[in-house]
């Protein structure tokens, strides 16, 4: 069925109709002599008003020409766009480029969840439809939250095509957003517990990392890429400015921050700095070739400046990095042994937050600790601060007494 319209307006065919009630309608029209066509699929109501548009866009100069470009070869040119070797050091993030493990998160999921069903789709005839589509048959197979991050991914790929004049507008928008569900709230320790678990890694290869962790809230990749030039013991502070970071394309290294507030000093405890003196003094011993127990000055003994406060391998490289994922499954066996089966190691700075937000410290001052965004703090943990709900319920139980008698 065509629906014509005057010459220079265009004309609507009806190509196929769907079992959903939409059609696939193909659009022509004629700007300065030449004929365009466009496939849309939706209602006829829809197709009309994308006509209008097109039409229009030849009058205020925003009409993009029909091309043949693929959505899996813009993806292609939108992951190319985002990388960047500033200096020659893995992927930089100027000018809010990603760095390369989010870079390959964003490949990653585009390629196994959108390009098998779109990727052949041209660029511009992508629908907010097909993207519904897509979407629901996602949610059969996936957790909520890893398709509503397909979404966001796809959305910000199709953005930068509308940037780039190659869509005159993002059909992701359109799309009805998944919802990314509720997050896993994990597992909070309480004084007690945390006590015993730390004890419980004592003698262990990982006790100095799983103490940090526990005692400062750093995250895991956090505390693997510590270097001992990071480190105060005068004024028993610890700074944060890297992160261990594992891509297939560079392997392992280091990556700064996400954000501004990732870098961030801290105040430490006596007892963490013990266990760093102590530890310092092993490495001192290790780049002497002192044995343990043998009376030497140390004072002379001088580690590289980016000599790691926790290596890998064997100990005596002071500068390999540990493999995070090892590190996470060793975690996980031993606390299954210590009585604590459904901990995660990224729960230690769940309970560090935690237990600080029940002693009544300022959310912002946790925030700041922590590298958080206040309000991403709040929303994260704000089920887990049971004790603190209970103070307040105190407090206001006792005023009440006051005002109400009983």
């Amino acid at each position: 069925m065509t629906e014509r319209r005057d010459y220079g307006d265009g004309a609507i065919d009806e190509r196929k109709r769907h079992s959903d009630g939409s059609a696939t309608y193909r659009l022509r029209y004629y700007l300065d002599g030449k004929r365009f066509t466009r496939t849309v699929r939706g209602t006829r109501a829809e197709a009309k008003r994308e006509l209008r548009r097109l039409v229009r866009s030849g009058d205020t100069g925003e009409h993009i020409a029909p091309d043949r470009i693929t959505l899996a070869q813009w993806i292609s040119q939108w992951v190319a766009l985002l990388e960047r070797k500033p200096d020659g050091e893995g992927i930089g993030r100027k000018r809010g480029l990603v760095n390369a493990r989010t870079l390959e998160r964003y490949e990653e999921l585009l390629r196994l969840h959108v390009m098998p069903t779109l990727g052949t789709r041209s660029l511009q005839k992508i629908t907010a439809s097909e993207i519904d589509t897509l979407y629901v048959d996602l949610e059969r197979e996936l957790a909520p939250r890893t398709v509503h991050h397909v979404h966001v991914v796809l959305k910000a790929c199709l953005n930068v095509a509308v940037r780039k004049g190659l869509i005159s507008n993002n059909p992701a928008v359109k799309a009805e957003a998944p919802s990314p569900g509720e997050s896993d709230a994990g597992t909070v320790l309480d004084e007690q517990q945390l006590t015993a678990l730390v004890q419980g890694f004592k003698g262990t290869p990982l006790y100095g990392i799983v103490a940090t962790a526990a005692f400062t809230g750093a995250r895991r990749n956090e505390v693997l890429a510590l270097r001992w030039s990071d480190l105060s013991f005068e004024d028993k502070t610890l700074t944060i400015t890297r992160a261990l970071e594992e891509t297939k394309k560079h392997g392992r290294g280091t990556k700064e921050p996400k954000t501004a507030r990732g870098k961030r000093t801290i105040a430490i405890d006596d007892g963490i700095v013990a266990m760093f003196r102590t530890e310092h003094e092993k490495h001192l011993r290790i780049a002497a070739g002192v044995p343990d127990g043998a009376k030497v000055d140390l004072s002379l003994v001088k580690l590289a400046d980016d000599a790691l406060m926790f290596p890998g391998g064997d100990g005596t490289d002071f500068t390999k990095l540990r493999d995070a994922h090892a590190v996470t499954r060793s975690f996980v066996q031993r606390a299954r042994k210590l009585g604590f089966p459904k901990l995660r190691f990224h729960d230690l700075r769940g309970t560090h937050e935690t237990l600080l937000l029940d002693a009544g410290v300022p959310v912002h001052v946790v925030a700041a600790r922590c590298g958080h965004d206040p309000a991403v703090l709040l929303r994260s943990y704000a089920k887990r601060t049971k004790k603190a709900d209970t103070r307040a319920a105190d407090i206001i139980g006792a005023f009440s007494k006051s005002v109400l008698g009983g």
